[in-house]
């Protein structure tokens, strides 16, 4: 507790919260209050923002006004901060899992992977389904194609993609010569009946937050990459090439992930495949993107406030998120370093799995003292699941979303413990604005502080948007980010009590489905703090406080846009989510996207 009494919030100890069903902790909703800007009303707010007087006091009211003041920086409360959400490695002793070697080669996680995969699969009638890692194995195995031929119906469809009336923004950068050189490497050694694991010749996307040769890692950006050479692979790039798979470029972000909606000023606007003229959702926008339109089975993007999961269930993909340092963050962009984590997206759950066991694991030469956390995997069946599964639900948050995702999670819920036999607690989960705003505070502190003194130096590159955000972020004082960590370390204590009483908690993953690209957003990207604080009302637990998290497809609303169901763990509790994200996979319908690409037909 601080020396002086605070003028804000005064906070209870945490053992004195009530989180049943029938708290009276206040459910406070987002209390946002920003109108929507774009074009030369985001250049005359950034006018005023970078005025040393005037931007300072606009600054201070746009805070109070939104709560940072009497939740985050004036507050009364007993914790210590949490700087970094490590989680000390305790075996649970999940059920129905096999213990992976963290040692082993990326090849060999992943066969160990394909172990663990359903010995038969079951085909929904007027269910859509993409291809996946194993399809693409399969029609190499027998010779129906090859990575050469997938390499260049790839190129031909991305070239399709880029000019009018498309306009995807799929990418912001891709090698024709690199892609059919890996490709006729994979082919090759196919023909010699030697692929390196069944990744080998299947086409994987890169966010362009992550190192990639020969691509620049712009971030989004048209600067960072003339400041930060890349001079080689992230870890994660380098176990996919280890494993064979063709890295096919480096997909559009939102600039500098600093925003939902994936407009790029710079690169256009990555677009939603189930609808162009709709938004693919941010950061990770082009991953996700790729995905949906059957460009790859899999993409890696970097979710820091979601950025993973949101464009998955925009998109109708499936997102993981691990627990914090699962995968090794060496070679990512650090604009966040204690909320930021490589996350995977994939058409299918058992897709996801395969590309979390090529990349997970710590770097030996990196790992502090102490025993390996283990690696468990999922045993998938297509016959029976976990039972005795206890889903936490806190109806009021569950409930903070638009009708349709309301309805369509729902039904979902209510489909996965009839199906299963699943039990659903009622929860409270306390001062979840509190948590956003705090999550906020702490993401913005480290993008301005991880770029320093080149935001000023590049100031005049910036999209609007980008540059709004900035002049926010550097905002923050030492005061807000330390209670910000305060109430991290809050909020995990509150978290892990929930954890001590069910399996999971379970929740939409965005309040909104995709909403319109409009073309006064083109050039300056737009401000949209409302939308915005709809589509991250789910996923702050996972970045802020370290938990693994993965959204899967459940349905779709009334103009038949993706709807994505998320389920929250507690630390290294990955072989768990993705049980249950397969369960949920196994009973649902999924329709085609508008703009699809089939690479494997002939």
């Amino acid at each position: 507790m601080g020396l002086f009494k605070a003028k804000g919030t005064v906070y209870k100890a945490v053992k004195d919260v009530d989180l049943g069903p029938y708290s009276t902790e206040h459910y406070l909703q987002a209390n946002v209050k920003a109108p929507r800007m774009t074009g030369i009303l985001i250049k005359i707010f950034i006018a005023i923002l970078e005025c040393p007087i005037l931007g300072t006091l606009l600054l201070y009211i746009l805070k109070g006004n939104n709560l940072i003041h009497d939740l985050v920086t004036n507050v009364d409360l007993q914790e210590s901060p949490l700087f970094v959400p490590l989680h000390d490695f305790e075996d649970r002793k999940e059920k129905e899992v096999k213990c992976i070697d963290s040692s082993s080669s990326p090849p060999e996680k992943v066969q160990l992977a394909i172990d663990c995969l359903p010995k038969s699969s079951s085909e929904e009638q007027n269910s859509f389904s993409r291809w996946t890692i194993m399809d693409y194995y399969k029609a190499y195995s027998s010779g129906n194609t090859t990575p050469s031929m997938v390499a260049e119906k790839f190129i031909a469809a991305v070239n399709e993609s880029v000019k009018p009336p498309l306009q995807m923004g799929f990418f912001i950068d891709y090698n024709t010569d690199d892609i059919l050189r890996q490709a006729n490497e994979s082919t090759l050694r196919h023909k010699a009946g030697e692929p390196i694991s069944v990744l080998d010749g299947v086409p994987v996307a890169i966010k362009d937050e992550i190192d990639c040769l020969p691509y620049p890692t712009t971030g989004g950006t048209k600067w960072l990459h003339k400041e930060r050479p890349c001079e080689d692979d992230a870890c994660c790039v380098k176990r996919l090439r280890l494993c064979g798979a063709i890295i096919v470029g480096k997909t559009n972000m939102h600039e500098l992930g600093s925003g939902t909606s994936g407009i790029n000023p710079h690169y256009g606007p990555a677009r939603n495949p189930y609808d162009k003229n709709k938004i693919a959702g941010g950061s990770s926008s082009g991953s996700a993107a790729v995905v949906s339109a059957g460009l790859c089975p899999v993409a890696l993007g970097v979710d820091g406030g979601g950025s993973v999961r949101m464009p998955a269930a925009l998109c109708g993909v499936v997102g993981l998120k691990p627990t914090f340092a699962r995968i090794p963050h060496a070679g990512v962009l650090p604009l966040n370093w204690t909320v930021g984590m490589v996350g995977i997206l994939a058409g299918t759950v058992e897709d996801a799995m395969i590309v979390y066991a090529a990349i997970s694991g710590e770097i030996p030469s990196e790992k502090p003292s102490g025993t390996p956390s283990k690696i468990n995997l999922p045993l998938l069946s297509m016959t029976k699941s976990l039972s005795g599964i206890k889903l936490a639900k806190y109806g009021k948050w569950f409930d903070d979303c638009s009708d349709d995702v309301k309805l369509c999670c729902s039904q979902a819920l209510l489909k996965l413990q009839n199906h299963y036999n699943w039990k659903t607690l009622d929860v409270t989960i306390p001062e979840i604005e509190v948590m956003r705003l705090a999550h906020y505070t702490t993401i913005g502190s480290e993008c301005s502080a991880s770029l320093g003194s080149l935001r000023e130096k590049n100031i005049a590159e910036f999209g609007g948007d980008a540059r709004v955000a900035l002049s926010i972020y550097s905002s923050f004082s030492s005061l807000e980010y330390l209670n910000a960590q305060r109430i991290r370390n809050r909020q995990l204590q509150l978290h892990m009590k929930i954890f001590a009483e069910a399996d999971v908690i379970v929740s939409p993953t965005t309040g909104v489905t995709a909403y319109s690209i409009q073309d006064d957003a083109l050039k300056t990207g737009e401000l949209d703090y409302i939308n915005g604080a709809a589509l991250v009302r789910y996923s702050i637990a996972g970045n802020f406080l370290g938990l693994p998290a993965v959204t899967v497809p459940v349905g779709y609303d009334k103009l038949g846009l993706p709807i994505g169901l998320q389920f929250i763990g507690r630390p290294y509790s990955e072989a768990t989510l993705i049980h249950l994200a397969f369960a949920m996979q196994a009973i649902c319908l999924y329709k085609k996207p508008g703009q699809y690409y089939d690479l494997l037909r002939r």
